[in-house]
């Protein structure tokens, strides 16, 4: 449909659409940077959705049974502030627009978590938004299925561009999406066929849309500038009986004579001369960012008209049982059970008495074995390797179509689509996840991982085979590089438990923490355990922690370690202690949590004077903050580790040839006193 039929035929519903159009390309132009022409061409699917279809009310953006709305194709973030100012989302006012991209602003180049209410989760990297709402799609049906229709009954939106959908992250999406068949999500594909480099054949030839049909979708389409054939596809869609994807065919930069259907209206403003042509083929006089009266007023009636929707879901759920009503509460808000601290403490008492050698990947399924049944708010799983992960306890059943009261998921062999589906459950609210792998796959899951950081999302990755210990695997399985690559990331507790004990200890603070996701890298072989004196006190949750204190007058050596080396750092401090050098050890599962203590108790801990040696079975890469830092010296430390990669053997006999061993520690240690 060209300019000129649309405006003479749908009046009201161009000069809303339009105000859209206009606050992207004056925001885009002001800040001399940006995308103005993703929400130029998706401006009719926008207002089309948030006008008839959307289910929200903008005075309470936090309404638990609202809609999501997702853009994926955050580079077109212009498009979702203009969408929030005009609905009339508190905060999102017009100087917001005016300081799109700039210091402090809430209009950040992309959308991001936490900055402006109705912002649902953080996208950019394309295909992320996607990866997320399957998550937000599958805690909607948990969600529903724990707490019935009167509550729980809504939809998850998408706008997707073609970006997204060459990214790979997209085929483990929709192909999780399409076998759990969650009908609430719908996807607005914005096939305009540009992206930076040019026309997107220049790349991509896939069929998009017998893509998803072969994963199940219902795939459907549109004029995207048809506001009746719009409407037409999305009331389809709201009917389906499995994932919708709707074709919106669209002109990127429409309207612009010099930008539209090319590259130029993708990354870069349209400058001035230009948008004051646009404006006149837009029937457009207003100066930048004014929205005259009577579309500010349109507009703040599509911001207002769910508002008795929202009030008779408040009295339904006013109807509820109290204990239900507290429930229902109690985990949108992320709180921990009361029972949760109790059953820790009582495990670990059982396992200092009976002290188990087990591998700490199965000392977190005992763990699992008495949480998941107190916290019913778990959702688990594991990307094909459950037998391994030990992520599935017997209570849980499977979540699938015909189960949505299960609570394990299996994700198939999609580490990077678990991982963006557990930051959108955990946004949604209601759900807490975890999902298993090994950790030298945290590779492929490492784009999400960064954004459950960036946006302080309380996931909960469970990783498995954590070093050369898994064995006859080799070097393709073996992470190396992998703890200092997530310990490098801002805002994530990574946690290398040492024993039964220290894993309870760690997932109690994995549980209870709000704000930021947590790493649990767990043993593939059998480890002792070192803690056997009980402590109520959770010891992991202060980082590090004097585990045995040196004997025979003050420490000469000080050894320091993690996960399964700490057995091996005991060992060194036995012959040490017997050739008369006192040494005391400190466990260190995690070094975020250890920087984050007093200086007094991290001076306690790692006190000036002994030598250092600091024992892990991956590179050197960031020990030296605790070796030679924090009153150390880099004449009087040391590491026993990993150099270079691993191979394949056993893991005692890795251990011995890459000199990991009790023996090689003290002599180290021996080495830096002399």
């Amino acid at each position: 449909m060209d300019i000129a039929s649309l405006r003479a035929a749908h009046p009201d519903h161009w000069m809303k659409a339009a105000a859209l159009r206009v606050l992207a390309m004056d925001a885009v132009q002001a800040a001399n940077s940006g995308h103005p022409g993703m929400p130029m061409g998706m401006a009719d699917v926008a207002t089309v959705l948030f006008g008839k279809h959307l289910k929200f009310d903008a005075a309470a953006p936090d309404w638990p049974d609202r809609d999501r709305f997702i853009l994926s194709a955050g580079h077109g973030s212009m498009l979702l502030y203009g969408l929030l100012h005009l609905t009339g989302y508190a905060g999102m006012t017009v100087e917001e627009l005016k300081r799109f991209r700039q210091w402090g602003a809430k209009t950040a180049g992309h959308p991001e978590y936490g900055h402006a209410a109705g912002i649902e989760t953080t996208t950019g990297p394309l295909g992320q938004g996607l990866g997320n709402a399957v998550g937000f799609a599958i805690a909607e049906e948990a969600l529903r299925a724990r707490f019935g229709a009167k509550v729980v009954d809504h939809r998850t939106w998408v706008i997707a561009g073609d970006g997204c959908l060459m990214e790979g992250i997209s085929h483990e999406a929709i192909g999780l999406a399409g076998m759990q068949k969650l009908s609430r999500l719908i996807v607005l594909w914005d096939n305009n066929g540009i992206s930076i480099d040019g026309s997107v054949d220049l790349a991509c030839v896939t069929d998009q849309r017998a893509r998803f049909a072969a994963a199940g979708w219902e795939v459907l389409s549109c004029d995207g500038h048809d506001p009746e054939d719009i409407d037409r596809a999305l009331t389809a869609a709201r009917s389906a009986r499995a994932p919708v994807l709707v074709d919106c065919r669209t002109h990127i930069g429409f309207g612009s004579p010099k930008k539209q259907d090319t590259a130029g209206a993708h990354g870069a403003p349209l400058g001035d001369a230009e948008i004051a042509t646009v404006r006149d083929i837009y029937g457009w006089s207003h100066p930048p960012f004014h929205i005259p009266d009577d579309v500010r007023a349109a507009w703040a009636a599509i911001g207002a008209r769910g508002a008795p929707e929202r009030t008779a879901w408040e009295e339904r759920l006013a109807a509820l049982p109290a204990g239900r009503q507290a429930e229902f509460s109690r985990r949108l808000a992320g709180e921990p059970p009361k029972k949760l601290v109790p059953t820790i403490r009582a495990l670990k008492r059982q396992i200092s008495e009976t002290r188990p050698a087990v591998a700490t990947r199965k000392a977190s399924e005992s763990v699992l074995e008495v949480l998941n049944p107190i916290m019913p708010e778990t959702l688990g799983g594991s990307a094909d390797l459950t037998g391994s992960n030990n992520t599935r306890t017997a209570d849980l059943g499977n979540f699938a179509p015909d189960n949505r009261k299960g609570r394990y998921l299996h994700y198939g062999i999609r580490e990077h689509g678990m991982a963006a589906a557990m930051n959108g459950m955990a946004l949604h609210g209601g759900i807490r996840p975890y999902g298993g792998t090994f950790l030298v796959f945290a590779d492929y899951a490492r784009g999400a991982m960064r954004l459950s950081a960036l946006m302080g999302q309380p996931v909960v990755y469970v990783m498995t085979h954590d070093s050369i210990g898994l064995g006859e695997d080799g070097p393709t399985h073996q992470p190396i590089e992998h703890l200092a690559m997530l310990r490098a990331t801002p805002d994530m507790l990574v946690m290398r438990p040492a024993d039964t004990v220290e894993t309870a200890e760690a997932w109690e603070v994995a549980l209870t923490t709000r704000n930021r996701p947590s790493v649990l890298a767990l043993s593939r072989q059998n480890l002792p355990t070192v803690r056997t004196a009980h402590s109520n006190r959770n010891l992991v949750a202060h980082g590090g922690y004097i585990l045995a204190e040196a004997e025979g007058g003050r420490a000469k050596a000080l050894l320091m370690a993690t996960g399964s080396e700490v057995a091996v750092a005991l060992a060194a401090r036995d012959l040490l202690q017997a050739g008369g050098v006192p040494t005391r050890v400190v466990s260190m599962p995690c070094w975020e949590l250890f920087e984050e203590q007093p200086e007094k108790y991290r001076r306690k801990v790692l006190p000036a004077g002994p030598v250092r040696v600091a024992v892990e079975a991956g590179i050197r890469f960031g020990w030296d903050r605790w070796l030679y830092g924090e009153r150390g010296r880099r004449e009087k430390s040391g590491f026993v580790g990993m150099h270079g990669f691993g191979a394949s053997a056993p893991a005692d006999i890795l251990y011995r040839e890459f000199a990991i061993t009790p023996e090689a520690v003290a002599e180290k240690a021996r080495s830096l006193i002399k």
